[in-house]
């Protein structure tokens, strides 16, 4: 294991454990909703269904994966005291889950109280979740890129937070702002300054310990970051600056620069042995390049960008290609981890205590790879082709339903386990 982990830190096995096995059915109504609504989704970003499909994904799978995983990854990794961990947990997940389910609502529907809802459910769970955060990463002894990564991407949650914040009264109550310009800042600081900025923050850490990687370059960690950070913040004001497409271009070189290099580190590993981490994390990069060329190619090619279908295909490579791979990936690491180092805690024999293969299945992990790849190609060629969404949709919710179901089942043998420790603790 990687030496500068500190597993005594680490916070109950409830505190991540209440988000994953959240994130799955957000990605289940997701698909189930695609498969209702079919072709019409992909007609343009902005159908109502197309927009609760989107904040699902984003507001509900993501968000509730990406706050279990740094609640648990922050004293482990980075030395940093979140203040009661359990009390956080059960306090912002059950209010991020309430609004992630208004807000998807309130677009698919179009009722501006749902917005209303949303917005201050939001503002509290969202707002005391980065004031704690925000604390334990600022206080924390430690140093390192990936600390920094982390902060950047901890300011890229509230920028986000708080233009969704704005979109959903201004939706909401009428009000005659730019929305459309707005809704692009939102998109791109959700995307690029929150997710990636902590997936790549996070990749630094875990990539070469769980995958015998070698260490990303120092030069790389030192820039990605910032380099992205100020881009984003030029490209937000795109309104008043007029090389935009350039610095454009610039966030999609450092996308396809840190895809690469993850890629290339992979290929050069000192295993070679496939499990579904390393390949999930391989569909997330490959997804990655393939988002910064389609991106490029509709910033310089007028006939491709002014197709409206061309927004949703990359937003299918982003969020079901990206993030949920490199999410899903994660989870079947950490969470038969998680298992093995909590029941070790218990102070059985070791002989008590399974092997992490033994938390989840290997080939139902490389079933359910499979099937989120398949998901994958039929959503891209949705797009495109008519006729297909129902079935993409209907991939997408079984692949989701199968995730739901390896981390419940994950859950299951973690019981199971603890409660034969605590009997033979009992009965010696």
């Amino acid at each position: 294991m990687h030496p500068n982990l500190s597993f005594d830190q680490a916070p109950p096995i409830t505190v991540p454990y209440r988000f994953f096995l959240v994130a799955p059915w957000f990605g289940v109504l997701a698909g189930a909703l695609l498969a209702w609504a079919g072709d019409d989704v992909f007609a343009s970003r902005w159908t109502p269904e197309a927009l609760a499909i989107t904040h699902l994904l984003g507001a509900g799978f993501m968000l509730q994966a990406m706050c279990g995983a740094l609640l648990q990854f922050i004293p482990v990794a980075v030395g940093g005291n979140v203040w009661r961990p359990t009390l956080v947990a059960g306090f912002v997940q059950p209010v991020l889950l309430a609004g992630a389910l208004a807000l998807s609502g309130g677009l698919l529907f179009s009722q501006g109280v749902l917005l209303q809802i949303a917005a201050p459910l939001f503002v509290v769970g969202l707002g005391a979740y980065i004031a704690v955060v925000g604390i334990a990463l600022w206080r924390t002894p430690a140093v390192g890129m990936t600390l920094w990564t982390m902060r950047l991407a901890l300011i890229g949650l509230a920028a986000t937070m708080v233009l969704g914040v704005l979109l959903a009264e201004a939706v909401a109550h009428g009000l005659q702002w730019p929305v459309m310009e707005l809704a692009n800042v939102h998109l791109g600081w959700a995307l690029g300054g929150w997710a990636l900025m902590l997936l790549a923050g996070v990749s630094y850490h875990v990539v070469p310990m769980f995958q015998l990687t070698r260490p990303y370059p120092l030069l790389f960690t030192r820039w990605f970051g910032p380099v992205l950070a100020v881009a984003l913040l030029v490209w937000s004001a795109r309104p008043w600056f007029g090389a935009w497409q350039a610095v454009a271009l610039l966030m999609l070189a450092a996308f396809s620069a840190y895809a690469g290099l993850t890629l290339w580190l992979q290929f050069t590993r000192r295993r070679r042995a496939e499990d579904a981490n390393s390949l999930y994390f391989r569909v997330a990069m490959v997804s990655l390049l393939a988002f910064a060329a389609s991106a490029a190619a509709m910033l310089l090619s007028g006939r491709f960008g002014d197709d409206p279908r061309a927004v949703v295909w990359l937003g299918i490579l982003a969020f079901i290609g990206v993030f949920l791979s490199a999410i899903t990936g994660m989870a079947y690491k950490i969470v038969p981890f998680l298992n093995w180092l909590h029941l070790q805690r218990l102070g059985g024999p070791i002989s008590a205590v399974p092997n992490v293969k033994r938390m989840i299945r290997a080939d139902l992990m490389t079933g359910q790879l499979r099937l989120h790849v398949l998901a994958l190609a039929l959503l891209l060629a949705a797009v495109w082709v008519p006729g297909m969404s129902r079935l993409a949709g209907v991939a997408l919710a079984a692949s989701c339903t199968w995730l739901g179901g390896n981390l419940i089942g994950a859950v299951l043998r973690y019981r199971s386990f603890r409660d034969q420790i605590r009997a033979a603790a009992l009965h010696p």
